[in-house]
């Protein structure tokens, strides 16, 4: 008798975001990321640009901040300010939406030019009257550009600054009157209390950190909890509903672990789902350099 057995295979995604106006990456490598992000160039640590640099010295010596320390996801350090113009704040903007840079001390400027991707796959599915969920939703680019385009858009961060920060992009975008409900609250605490009373979406967006804390110190473990809030996520979506898109950074989980979580907390609703690595292209070389994983649930895939 043979040994006959059945082999699964699953396609693994590369979603790629291309430089726009107001972001390119300039170069990578040594552990090390040179981007433009408007008028400013910074140097930035990355643990997947393990390649050498394309870029020579002196293109690296000339951005105007350069961050030091810090090295994984959610390591704090500190920003060198290399030339004076890069302290404060600066506008970006990507579509309709227009938002401030600021230089924090985990590395980041309020905006992950990787989400563009999803960015564009959201545009051609929201419209008038969409209900979108957006959890983890930090300076609120993911809620303003759905919302311009006239949907309602539930926000929630558990973070006040976050808030604050992506309420004062909604008014640098002329979106003030634009229908988004701005939540500060733990994410796993909102959803169960939206299962509780009912209440449905046509679009959840979540992009969780791999730790962190509610605004009433509730403590957050991406690995323990994500399965739960996928559960009480999926019950705020119906066969209506258009699609889910999950992001997860710094974590040991792989795109296919979060694709079968994605697929059990799915199961019933139709449907196709996606999953895969999150790219940036480099500038000029054309080099990608991946920044996340993913997976989406998408109604029309």
């Amino acid at each position: 008798m043979s040994d006959v057995r059945t082999v699964e295979t699953l396609k693994t995604e590369t979603l790629i975001a291309e430089p726009w106006d107001d972001y390119a990456l300039l170069d990578s490598g040594d552990g090390r990321k040179l981007e433009r992000f408007g008028s400013r160039v910074l140097d930035r640590p990355d643990g997947q640009a393990l390649w050498a640099r394309s870029q020579s010295a002196d293109a690296w010596a000339a951005a105007d901040a350069r961050f030091l320390g810090g090295k994984d996801e959610e390591g704090q350090g500190r920003w060198e300010i290399v030339k004076p113009h890069a302290q404060g704040g600066w506008p970006l903007a990507y579509g309709d939406v227009r938002c401030e840079a600021q230089l924090t001390s985990f590395r980041h400027v309020g905006l992950f030019p990787e989400q563009r991707v999803h960015w564009d796959f959201m545009r051609d599915r929201v419209g008038e009257g969409f209900g979108l969920l957006n959890l983890f939703g930090y300076t609120g680019l993911a809620s303003l550009l759905p919302a311009a385009r006239g949907a309602k858009v539930t926000h929630v961060d558990a973070s006040k600054k976050a808030i604050a920060w992506a309420r004062s992009n909604q008014e640098t975008s002329g979106l003030a009157a634009a229908p988004v409900r701005w939540i500060c609250d733990d994410a796993a605490r909102f959803v169960a209390r939206e299962v509780r009373r009912g209440s449905r979406y046509d679009g959840i967006v979540l992009d969780p950190p791999k730790y962190g804390r509610g605004p009433k110190n509730e403590i957050w473990r991406l690995e323990e909890q994500l399965p739960g809030l996928l559960g009480d996520v999926r019950a705020l979506l119906d066969v209506s509903s258009s699609f889910m898109v999950l992001t997860a950074y710094a974590t040991h989980l792989s795109a296919i672990t979060l694709r079968r979580l994605v697929e059990d907390a799915m199961d019933g609703l139709g449907g196709a789902i996606s999953h895969g690595e999150m790219t940036i292209r480099e500038q000029g070389s054309g080099r990608l350099l991946p920044t996340s994983l993913y997976v989406r649930w998408d109604r029309n895939g």
